[in-house]
C-alpha cells in the first residue's frame, strides 16, 4: 500500500501503545486520508510533515487504538442517557424519589423510563412494588429497568395502558409476577417486559434521532470508535437510522450490527447484503439462551443454592437452538449467544460443536456473551472450538456479591468471570460494557479487569483472575476487531490500518491502578477525522 510522503496529521507522544507490545513507547503516527501511513520513532517524524500537516504532540499522554466495545445496545442505551438514573438508589424509597424528581422535571414526557435499580443493594433485599410508584405517578405510565435489564418495575398505569391484567398469560420465557393474593406486583421478567416496553418505546423518528445524536457525542468523548450493537428489544432496531447518519457524514463510530437469530434466515441474509460498508455492517446474529442469576432465570447445571427447586431455564428449547445454529452456521453467519449460567454456556458450546461436525470446520468466530458462571470442564472448549469469550468486566463491580453468592453458593462463585483461566487456556477474549447495563466509559471495565475490586470498592473477587493492563487494553481494542473479522484494518496502530485513535490525559502504565478510573479522553479520531477534542486540552 502506498501513501503520499507527507501526512495530513501527525500525532506523537512519549507513550504510544500500539497494541503490539506490552508497554508504550516514544513514537509518532502519521495519518493520510483515513489510514495510518506510518508508525515510527519520534526522531523521524519531521520526514512526514510539511506546511499542510496538522501536528499534535501529546508529550507523556497515552496514544492508543480507539476503544472497540464488543457488546452494547445502541438505541436502548441512547434513550437511557436522558432517563431516570437509579443506580445510586439504596432503597425503594430513594428510587421512588429519583423517579418523582425526574418526572416532575419532564411534565410533557408521556412515559417515564428509568434504568439501574438493584434491590440487592438495598437493606431490605426485597423487590419493589407497583404501589410505591402509584403514589407519585397515578396517571403517567412508568417502566424502570433493573440494573441487569432482565426484569422491570412498572406502575399500575403502565399495566393499565398496555392492558396487562392478573389474567394475562405470560409469553414463553416470561414471568408476570404476582403477590400472595394473586394481584400483579409490578415486576415483569424476561420476555414479559415487552408487554409494557412496546408502549414505552413507541417513539417518533425525531426522538430516536435526538437520542442517537446524543449517544454519538457521548461515545466520542469516551474514545469509543467502534461498537457491536446487540439485538435486545425488537421495537428499538434502528439500522436504517444508522445508515442515514453514515450517508450524510454524521456517523462518528463504526457500527457492527447483530440482528436476531430467530429462524428467519432469509431476513437476516438480506440485512447482511444491505448493510456492508466500512461504517455500518451486519457482522453476526445474536440470541439469548438464558437470563440472569438475580432473577433465577440464568440456566444452571445444578439448582440454585437458595432456590433448590430450580436451575433456571432456557429461552428456547435446546432442539430449537441447535436447529437455528445449524442453519445460520451453514449460511456463513457468526452466532453470538447471551449465556450467564454454566448450563447455558455448555448448551451453546454443544450447539457450536454440533454445527461444526455437521457443516464442517470453518473460521466462524462464534461467541458466547458474558460467560459469567462457567463450569471448569468447559474452559478449554473455547480454544478447541474457536469460540470467542465476550466478557464485560464492569459487571463484576455492579453485582452485589453477598446476594450473588447466596444465589449460587461459594463454589460456583469461584468460577465467576474466569477471564484469566480462559485466556491461559487459549481462548480469544473480547471486552465490552453491555451499555446501558453499565456505563459506556471503558475505564471502569479496564480497572475491574486489572483489580477485580468488588461492589464494596474494598474487597477483591477471585484475585487470581486479574489481567495486566496491556492485556486489558488489547481485549478492548484488538480482539474485538478480530471478533468482527476486521483485525487487518482495526484494533492496533500499524501502517495501513484505519485511523481510529484515542489519546488519554495520562499514561495509564505510569500511574497507580486507581487512577485508571480518573483518566479522561483528550482526543478521538475516527476514520482519520477528529470527532472529539477536550476543550481544556
Amino acid at each position: 500500500m502506498s501513501f503520499p510522503r507527507k501526512a495530513d496529521v501527525v500525532l506523537s507522544s512519549n507513550a504510544v501503545f500500539t497494541g503490539l507490545n506490552k508497554e508504550p513507547a516514544a513514537l509518532f503516527i502519521a495519518i493520510s486520508d483515513n489510514k495510518i501511513a506510518a508508525v515510527g520513532s519520534r526522531e523521524h517524524l519531521e520526514e512526514w510533515i510539511d506546511e499542510n500537516t496538522a501536528v499534535y504532540d501529546f508529550e507523556d499522554q497515552l496514544i492508543m487504538p480507539g476503544f472497540h466495545d464488543f457488546h452494547i445496545h445502541v438505541m436502548w442505551g441512547s434513550l437511557s442517557l436522558d432517563s431516570a438514573q437509579l443506580h445510586g438508589a439504596r432503597s425503594e424509597a430513594e428510587a421512588v424519589e429519583i423517579v418523582r424528581e425526574y418526572a416532575s422535571s419532564r411534565p410533557d414526557e408521556q412515559w417515564i423510563i428509568g434504568y439501574g435499580w438493584n434491590a440487592g443493594l438495598w437493606e431490605t433485599q426485597k423487590l419493589p412494588h407497583r404501589t410505591s410508584l402509584d403514589r407519585i405517578l397515578p396517571d403517567r405510565p412508568a417502566i424502570l429497568f433493573h440494573s441487569e435489564g432482565h426484569y422491570v418495575w412498572v406502575n399500575s398505569k403502565a399495566l393499565e395502558v398496555m392492558n396487562v391484567t392478573r389474567d394475562t398469560v405470560a409469553p414463553p420465557f416470561g414471568i408476570i409476577s404476582k403477590d400472595e393474593d394473586g394481584e400483579l406486583d409490578g415486576i415483569l421478567y424476561e420476555t414479559a417486559i415487552e408487554l409494557v416496553s412496546d408502549g414505552a418505546y413507541n417513539l417518533s423518528k425525531e426522538k430516536k434521532e435526538r437520542s442517537f445524536k446524543n449517544f454519538l457525542s457521548h461515545a466520542a468523548s469516551l474514545g469509543v470508535t467502534s461498537i457491536n450493537d446487540m439485538y435486545s428489544i425488537k421495537k428499538l432496531e434502528s439500522f436504517e437510522l444508522f445508515q442515514e447518519f453514515a450517508e450524510i457524514g454524521k456517523l462518528t463510530m463504526r457500527m457492527h450490527l447483530l440482528p436476531a437469530l430467530d429462524g428467519n434466515i432469509e431476513r437476516v441474509k438480506k440485512l447482511r447484503e444491505q448493510y456492508q460498508s466500512d461504517m455500518v455492517r451486519v457482522v453476526a446474529l445474536k440470541q439469548f439462551i438464558d437470563g440472569v442469576v438475580s432473577g433465577y432465570t440464568a440456566f444452571m447445571l445444578e439448582p440454585y443454592s437458595d432456590r433448590p427447586d430450580t436451575c433456571g431455564e432456557t429461552t428456547f428449547p435446546p432442539e430449537v437452538i441447535n436447529e437455528w445454529v445449524q442453519e445460520a452456521d451453514r449460511e456463513g453467519f457468526s452466532i453470538r449467544f447471551h449465556c450467564i449460567g454454566d448450563g447455558a454456556i455448555r448448551l451453546a458450546l454443544d450447539a457450536f460443536e454440533r454445527a461444526q461436525a455437521s457443516n464442517g470446520k470453518r473460521d466462524a468466530r462464534h461467541s458466547i456473551e458474558h460467560v459469567e458462571i462457567i463450569h471448569p470442564d468447559d474452559i478449554h472448549r473455547f480454544e478447541k472450538l474457536g469460540v470467542i469469550a465476550s466478557m464485560q468486566p464492569e459487571h463484576l463491580h455492579a453485582t452485589p456479591r453477598p446476594a450473588y453468592e447466596s444465589n449460587i453458593g461459594p463454589e460456583r462463585s469461584r468460577n465467576a468471570w474466569a477471564v484469566k483461566r480462559l485466556k491461559e487456556a487459549g481462548a480469544t477474549i473480547a471486552f465490552g460494557s453491555d451499555f446501558p447495563i453499565v456505563g459506556l466509559n471503558p475505564m471502569p471495565g479496564i480497572y475491574q479487569a486489572v483489580s477485580r475490586i468488588d461492589h464494596t470498592d474494598r474487597a477483591v473477587w477471585n484475585p487470581e483472575e486479574r489481567l495486566t493492563l496491556a492485556e486489558a487494553l488489547q481485549l478492548y481494542t484488538a480482539t474485538p476487531a478480530y471478533g468482527v473479522f476486521r483485525e487487518h484494518e482495526l484494533g492496533t496502530l500499524e501502517a495501513g490500518k484505519l485511523a481510529d485513535i484515542v489519546v488519554l490525559d495520562r499514561n495509564l502504565f505510569a500511574v497507580p491502578t486507581e487512577e485508571i478510573l480518573e483518566s479522561k479522553v483528550v482526543l478521538t479520531i475516527v476514520d482519520g477525522k477528529v470527532v472529539y477534542r477536550d476543550s481544556q486540552d
